[in-house]
C-alpha cells in the first residue's frame, strides 16, 4: 500500500470516529429530553386527573400540552430506536444471505432510510416554517415549535444513518446487525 492510501485510510476511518462520537452524543441528549419528556408528560395527565377528578376543576391547557410533549416524544423516540436498531423488521430473507450479501442490503436499507430522514428535515422544516404563524388555542405556542421536532428528529436520524454508513462502510457492522 502507497502511503497516501495509507493516510487517506487514516483520514476516513478518524472521521467515521467523530461522527460514532456525534451520534452518540446526540443519542445520549435525545435520551435526556425523552425522560424529561415523558415525566412532564405524565406529571401533567396525573395533575390533571387530580384537578379533574378531587377538585372538580379541569385544566384547560393540560390535554394540549400532554399531546405536544407526546408529539415530541414519538419523533425523539424513532431517532433513539433508529440509533438501537430497535425498530421491528422482517428479516426471514436476509439471514438467509450470505455475509456479503447481508452487507450489500443494509448499505442499501441504511442508505433509503437516509434518503427518507433527509426528505424528514426538508419537508418537515417547510412544513414548521409553513406553520410558524399558527399558535395553539389553549397554550398559546406558535405552532412552528411543535412541528420543528420533524426535522429536528430527521436531522438526528440522518446522522445516525451516516455514522452506520460509516462504520460499514469500513468493515465494521452497525450497532444492533449481525450481533455487533
Amino acid at each position: 500500500m502507497a502511503p497516501d492510501s495509507k493516510a487517506a485510510v487514516a483520514r476516513r476511518s478518524r472521521a467515521a470516529a467523530r461522527l460514532e462520537r456525534l451520534s452518540l452524543g446526540l443519542n445520549r441528549a435525545v435520551e435526556y429530553l425523552l425522560f424529561a419528556g415523558g415525566l412532564t408528560m405524565a406529571l401533567v395527565v396525573a395533575v390533571q386527573v387530580f384537578c379533574r377528578y378531587v377538585l372538580n376543576h379541569s385544566l384547560f391547557w393540560s390535554e394540549e400540552l400532554a399531546r405536544y410533549l407526546l408529539v415530541w416524544i414519538t419523533f425523539l423516540g424513532a431517532s433513539c430506536a433508529y440509533r438501537r436498531s430497535s425498530h421491528p423488521g422482517v428479516d426471514v430473507l436476509y439471514v438467509r444471505l450470505p455475509a456479503a450479501g447481508r452487507k450489500i442490503v443494509r448499505l442499501l436499507v441504511t442508505a433509503g432510510a437516509a434518503f427518507f430522514f433527509f426528505i424528514l428535515l426538508v419537508w418537515g422544516g417547510k412544513f414548521a416554517w409553513f406553520v410558524r404563524f399558527q399558535v395553539s388555542p389553549a397554550l398559546g405556542l406558535c405552532k412552528g415549535l411543535v412541528y420543528a421536532v420533524v426535522p429536528l428528529s430527521g436531522a438526528v436520524m440522518l446522522v445516525h444513518a451516516a455514522a452506520f454508513l460509516a462504520r460499514e462502510l469500513g468493515g465494521r457492522p452497525g450497532p444492533g446487525r449481525d450481533g455487533a
